[in-house]
């Protein structure tokens, strides 16, 4: 069994958790950007998800790898720039005009956000002993959920630096590394759980139960990068956003995942508050 952590206490107070995918960016509002973050909070969001980089003099930004020709319209690559040169950015929003917005230090976005909802930190796999020692320069060992893909070597990373953080890999189609990782010095609270197809092994009842059983949450995307790239069988934001939220959103729902990731944080937490009153009959 897992240990009672943020995350269980979070999950038995509000049901089902809407994690926002990098805030909630809209208009002239950039994605992992503070106002990002604040916008997805005061729509309902009840985990803020975040991507870490480094500068080439090592310091930690909110920003995904690769993303600059999309968020900034620049040929450049952050991670080749100082820290410097990378706070004169700005992001452009999706007419790719310039905005306001800066690219945020980690260190800046832990402050904003400490003791007001969970954090998820992806990408950051890569600057994983920086960004450790910037989650305990600012306490945030309860409140951080880090994220790597499911490689032996992020795991061995993981034991060493941060057996007392929480963790979630992520699995794809079928889960063969919890046994081994069940064995290791790890807070392994939680699995990202990524399926092309509603028979895949990791959305059966079985593997669920089987998983919940041992105290883990399960997060699933309802978000899609790429139409060609199913993450959770087709039940997207896409489907739901565009007028069949139950397809979408509810399949999700029925099938007992903890954690939703999504574009659309709002329209989400409607969703789930009307279903939930349909089927007490109580107000939310």
């Amino acid at each position: 069994m897992v240990d009672e952590s943020a995350l269980m206490k979070m999950r038995r107070q509000r049901g089902v958790l809407i994690a926002a995918h990098r805030g909630m960016a809209a208009g002239n509002i950039p994605c992992n950007t503070l106002r990002a973050f604040e916008t997805a909070l005061a729509q309902g969001a009840d985990i803020i998800e975040m991507d870490v980089t480094m500068s080439a003099d090592g310091e930690l930004f909110i920003f995904h790898p690769g993303k600059e020709r999309a968020h900034l319209n620049r040929d450049i690559h952050l991670g080749q720039m100082k820290a410097e040169d990378v706070r004169r950015e700005r992001y452009v929003n999706y007419d790719n005009d310039v905005t306001e917005c800066g690219i945020v230090a980690l260190d800046e976005a832990f402050e904003a956000l400490k003791n007001r909802c969970l954090i998820n930190l992806d990408h950051g796999w890569d600057c994983l002993p920086e960004m450790i020692r910037a989650v305990r320069r600012h306490g945030m060992e309860q409140q951080v959920l880090v994220k790597t893909p499911a490689d032996p070597k992020y795991v061995m990373m993981m034991e060493e630096l941060a057996p007392d953080i929480m963790y979630m890999p992520v699995i794809k189609e079928r889960d063969d590394i919890s046994p081994q990782m069940e064995q290791r010095k790890l807070r392994y609270v939680a699995a990202e759980l990524v399926f092309a197809g509603e028979t895949s092994p990791v959305a059966s009842e079985e593997y669920i139960e089987s998983q919940h059983a041992k105290g883990r949450f399960l997060w699933v995307n309802a978000l899609l990068y790429s139409y060609k790239v199913p993450l959770s069988a087709g039940h997207s934001d896409d489907v739901a956003a565009a007028g069949d939220p139950e397809k979408g959103w509810g399949w999700l729902l029925e099938k007992g995942f903890d954690i939703i990731q999504t574009d659309w944080v709002l329209p989400l937490r409607q969703f789930m508050d009307q279903r939930k009153q349909e089927k007490t009959g109580i107000g939310c």
